[in-house]
Protein backbone atom coordinates (compact mmCIF):
# COMPACT_ATOMS: atom_id res chain seq x y z
CA UNK A 1 0.00 0.00 0.00
CA UNK A 2 1.57 3.26 -0.65
CA UNK A 3 2.87 4.72 2.25
CA UNK A 4 2.87 8.77 1.27
CA UNK A 5 -0.15 9.65 -0.22
CA UNK A 6 -0.13 13.94 -1.79
CA UNK A 7 -3.20 15.32 -3.20
CA UNK A 8 -1.77 18.23 -5.98
CA UNK A 9 -3.49 21.58 -5.94
CA UNK A 10 -3.64 24.65 -7.88
CA UNK A 11 -4.12 28.12 -7.32
CA UNK A 12 -6.01 27.99 -10.74
CA UNK A 13 -5.61 26.17 -13.79
CA UNK A 14 -2.85 26.64 -15.94
CA UNK A 15 -0.35 26.95 -13.08
CA UNK A 16 1.50 24.14 -13.83
CA UNK A 17 0.43 21.28 -11.48
CA UNK A 18 1.20 18.77 -14.26
CA UNK A 19 4.46 19.98 -14.64
CA UNK A 20 5.36 19.99 -10.82
CA UNK A 21 3.64 17.01 -9.84
CA UNK A 22 6.07 14.90 -12.74
CA UNK A 23 8.72 16.95 -11.20
CA UNK A 24 7.62 15.88 -7.67
CA UNK A 25 7.31 12.09 -8.93
CA UNK A 26 10.89 12.32 -10.52
CA UNK A 27 12.43 13.75 -7.67
CA UNK A 28 11.24 10.70 -5.59
CA UNK A 29 12.29 8.68 -8.02
CA UNK A 30 15.96 10.47 -7.33
CA UNK A 31 15.68 9.02 -4.26
CA UNK A 32 14.80 5.55 -4.90
CA UNK A 33 11.52 5.61 -3.94
CA UNK A 34 8.64 3.37 -5.73
CA UNK A 35 6.35 6.14 -7.11
CA UNK A 36 2.92 6.11 -8.48
CA UNK A 37 0.36 8.68 -9.61
CA UNK A 38 -3.25 9.60 -11.35
CA UNK A 39 -5.20 12.26 -12.39
CA UNK A 40 -8.26 10.88 -11.55
CA UNK A 41 -10.42 12.99 -14.17
CA UNK A 42 -8.81 15.20 -17.22
CA UNK A 43 -10.52 17.09 -19.65
CA UNK A 44 -9.05 18.08 -22.95
CA UNK A 45 -8.08 14.79 -24.39
CA UNK A 46 -7.29 13.79 -27.52
CA UNK A 47 -8.78 10.56 -29.56
CA UNK A 48 -6.55 7.69 -30.12
CA UNK A 49 -6.19 4.42 -31.31
CA UNK A 50 -6.25 3.50 -28.00
CA UNK A 51 -9.01 5.40 -27.15
CA UNK A 52 -8.77 9.37 -25.20
CA UNK A 53 -6.01 10.04 -23.74
CA UNK A 54 -4.58 13.20 -21.76
CA UNK A 55 -0.93 14.48 -22.31
CA UNK A 56 -1.32 15.36 -18.51
CA UNK A 57 -1.94 12.03 -17.40
CA UNK A 58 0.54 10.82 -19.93
CA UNK A 59 3.13 12.56 -18.70
CA UNK A 60 2.47 11.55 -15.03
CA UNK A 61 2.52 7.69 -16.25
CA UNK A 62 5.67 8.05 -17.64
CA UNK A 63 7.08 9.63 -14.73
CA UNK A 64 6.22 7.08 -12.05
CA UNK A 65 8.08 3.96 -11.40
CA UNK A 66 5.11 1.87 -11.37
CA UNK A 67 3.70 1.61 -14.12
CA UNK A 68 0.06 1.41 -14.89
CA UNK A 69 -1.93 0.84 -17.81
CA UNK A 70 -3.54 4.43 -18.93
CA UNK A 71 -6.82 3.38 -17.73
CA UNK A 72 -5.79 2.96 -13.99
CA UNK A 73 -3.78 6.28 -13.95
CA UNK A 74 -6.54 8.51 -15.93
CA UNK A 75 -9.99 6.81 -15.53
CA UNK A 76 -12.17 9.73 -16.46
CA UNK A 77 -11.30 10.95 -19.62
CA UNK A 78 -13.04 13.92 -21.38
CA UNK A 79 -12.57 15.14 -24.65
CA UNK A 80 -13.35 18.86 -24.50
CA UNK A 81 -10.99 21.10 -23.06
CA UNK A 82 -13.71 22.93 -20.35
CA UNK A 83 -14.39 22.48 -16.79
CA UNK A 84 -15.11 18.71 -15.96
CA UNK A 85 -18.51 18.65 -15.05
CA UNK A 86 -19.61 20.65 -18.08
CA UNK A 87 -17.67 18.48 -20.33
CA UNK A 88 -19.11 14.84 -18.42
CA UNK A 89 -22.84 16.42 -19.20
CA UNK A 90 -21.91 16.53 -22.85
CA UNK A 91 -21.09 13.02 -22.84
CA UNK A 92 -23.79 12.07 -21.19
CA UNK A 93 -21.40 10.90 -18.01
CA UNK A 94 -21.73 12.07 -14.38
CA UNK A 95 -18.80 13.42 -12.02
CA UNK A 96 -19.15 11.16 -8.61
CA UNK A 97 -15.88 12.13 -6.00
CA UNK A 98 -16.99 9.07 -3.75
CA UNK A 99 -16.44 6.41 -7.42
CA UNK A 100 -13.13 8.67 -7.86
CA UNK A 101 -12.11 7.93 -4.28
CA UNK A 102 -12.91 4.21 -4.64
CA UNK A 103 -11.08 4.26 -8.07
CA UNK A 104 -7.54 5.96 -6.19
CA UNK A 105 -8.02 3.64 -3.41
CA UNK A 106 -7.31 1.34 -5.75
CA UNK A 107 -4.30 2.57 -6.89
CA UNK A 108 -3.02 3.54 -3.31
CA UNK A 109 -2.92 -0.18 -2.90
CA UNK A 110 0.02 -0.58 -4.91
CA UNK A 111 3.48 -1.28 -3.39
CA UNK A 112 4.52 2.36 -3.82
CA UNK A 113 6.83 4.30 -1.27
CA UNK A 114 5.14 7.68 -2.97
CA UNK A 115 2.31 8.48 -4.74
CA UNK A 116 1.00 11.65 -6.63
CA UNK A 117 -3.22 12.64 -6.87
CA UNK A 118 -3.59 15.08 -8.98
CA UNK A 119 -6.40 17.86 -9.51
CA UNK A 120 -7.83 20.01 -12.00
CA UNK A 121 -8.19 23.00 -12.45
CA UNK A 122 -8.64 25.24 -8.55
CA UNK A 123 -9.51 24.27 -5.73
CA UNK A 124 -13.67 24.33 -5.89
CA UNK A 125 -14.06 23.02 -9.65
CA UNK A 126 -17.18 21.59 -9.36
CA UNK A 127 -17.84 17.98 -9.97
CA UNK A 128 -22.05 18.36 -10.02
CA UNK A 129 -24.44 19.98 -8.53
CA UNK A 130 -23.50 19.72 -5.14
CA UNK A 131 -20.03 18.23 -5.09
CA UNK A 132 -16.42 19.90 -6.02
CA UNK A 133 -13.28 18.18 -6.96
CA UNK A 134 -12.18 18.97 -2.94
CA UNK A 135 -14.39 16.16 -1.43
CA UNK A 136 -12.09 13.67 -3.20
CA UNK A 137 -9.05 14.50 -0.84
CA UNK A 138 -11.74 15.19 2.08
CA UNK A 139 -12.79 11.90 1.17
CA UNK A 140 -9.45 10.58 1.34
CA UNK A 141 -8.07 12.30 3.92
CA UNK A 142 -4.83 12.89 2.02
CA UNK A 143 -2.19 16.09 2.46
CA UNK A 144 -2.05 18.71 0.07
CA UNK A 145 0.26 20.55 -2.11
CA UNK A 146 -0.36 23.75 -3.65
CA UNK A 147 0.89 24.93 -6.77
CA UNK A 148 0.90 28.51 -6.29
CA UNK A 149 0.83 29.86 -10.06
CA UNK A 150 3.61 33.20 -9.49
CA UNK A 151 1.84 36.08 -11.33
CA UNK A 152 -0.40 38.93 -10.55
CA UNK A 153 -2.75 38.51 -7.71
CA UNK A 154 -0.85 35.22 -6.70
CA UNK A 155 -0.97 35.87 -3.09
CA UNK A 156 -4.76 36.53 -2.50
CA UNK A 157 -5.45 33.38 -4.82
CA UNK A 158 -3.22 31.34 -2.29
CA UNK A 159 -4.57 32.74 0.65
CA UNK A 160 -8.01 31.46 -0.40
CA UNK A 161 -7.00 28.35 -1.07
CA UNK A 162 -5.57 27.96 1.60
CA UNK A 163 -7.83 28.97 3.75
CA UNK A 164 -10.32 26.68 1.84
CA UNK A 165 -7.64 23.66 2.02
CA UNK A 166 -7.83 23.99 6.23
CA UNK A 167 -11.67 24.80 6.53
CA UNK A 168 -12.05 21.52 4.73
CA UNK A 169 -9.99 19.59 7.76
CA UNK A 170 -7.15 19.09 5.08
CA UNK A 171 -3.43 19.87 6.25
CA UNK A 172 -1.27 21.96 3.69
CA UNK A 173 1.89 19.69 3.39
CA UNK A 174 3.83 22.22 1.10
CA UNK A 175 3.85 24.60 -1.59
CA UNK A 176 5.85 24.93 -4.64
CA UNK A 177 6.22 28.38 -6.54
CA UNK A 178 5.87 28.57 -9.85
CA UNK A 179 6.61 31.29 -11.94
CA UNK A 180 4.33 31.12 -14.73
CA UNK A 181 4.82 34.49 -15.72
CA UNK A 182 8.16 35.59 -16.84
CA UNK A 183 7.72 38.77 -16.69
CA UNK A 184 6.00 39.29 -12.87
CA UNK A 185 6.81 42.60 -10.84
CA UNK A 186 8.04 42.68 -7.38
CA UNK A 187 8.23 38.54 -7.89
CA UNK A 188 11.38 37.97 -4.96
CA UNK A 189 8.40 40.55 -2.53
CA UNK A 190 5.73 38.28 -3.86
CA UNK A 191 7.38 35.33 -2.65
CA UNK A 192 8.78 36.58 0.40
CA UNK A 193 5.06 37.67 1.45
CA UNK A 194 3.92 34.32 0.81
CA UNK A 195 6.67 32.85 2.85
CA UNK A 196 5.39 35.01 5.82
CA UNK A 197 2.11 34.50 5.55
CA UNK A 198 2.06 30.32 4.61
CA UNK A 199 3.11 27.86 7.79
CA UNK A 200 3.62 25.27 5.53
CA UNK A 201 7.21 24.42 3.55
CA UNK A 202 8.25 26.09 0.17
CA UNK A 203 9.55 22.82 -1.06
CA UNK A 204 10.72 24.91 -3.90
CA UNK A 205 10.91 27.55 -6.89
CA UNK A 206 11.13 26.55 -10.41
CA UNK A 207 11.71 29.63 -12.88
CA UNK A 208 10.31 30.09 -16.20
CA UNK A 209 12.49 27.78 -17.95
CA UNK A 210 12.04 26.21 -21.06
CA UNK A 211 12.77 22.75 -20.28
CA UNK A 212 9.72 21.30 -18.32
CA UNK A 213 10.91 18.22 -18.36
CA UNK A 214 10.73 15.88 -14.53
CA UNK A 215 14.14 15.88 -14.50
CA UNK A 216 14.64 19.01 -14.74
CA UNK A 217 11.69 20.27 -12.23
CA UNK A 218 12.96 17.93 -9.99
CA UNK A 219 16.28 19.70 -9.56
CA UNK A 220 14.08 22.76 -8.03
CA UNK A 221 12.50 20.90 -5.59
CA UNK A 222 12.87 19.54 -1.74
CA UNK A 223 10.71 16.47 -1.05
CA UNK A 224 12.20 15.90 2.47
CA UNK A 225 9.53 17.89 4.12
CA UNK A 226 6.85 15.21 2.84
CA UNK A 227 7.85 12.36 2.03
CA UNK A 228 6.95 11.50 5.88
CA UNK A 229 3.65 12.75 5.20
CA UNK A 230 1.00 10.04 5.71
Amino acid sequence: MAKNTIFVAGTDTDVGKTVIAAGLLQAANDKGLRTVAVKPVAAGCEQTDEGLRNSDALLLQQTASIKLAYEQVNPIALEPAIAPHIAAVQAGRRLDADRMAALCRGVMMQPADFMVIEGAGGWRVPLNSRQTLADLPKQLKVPVVLVVGMKLGCISHTLLTVEAIVKDGLRLAGWVANKVDPDMSCYQENLDTLRGMLSAPLLGEVPNVSDTSPEHVASFLDIGPIVGCS
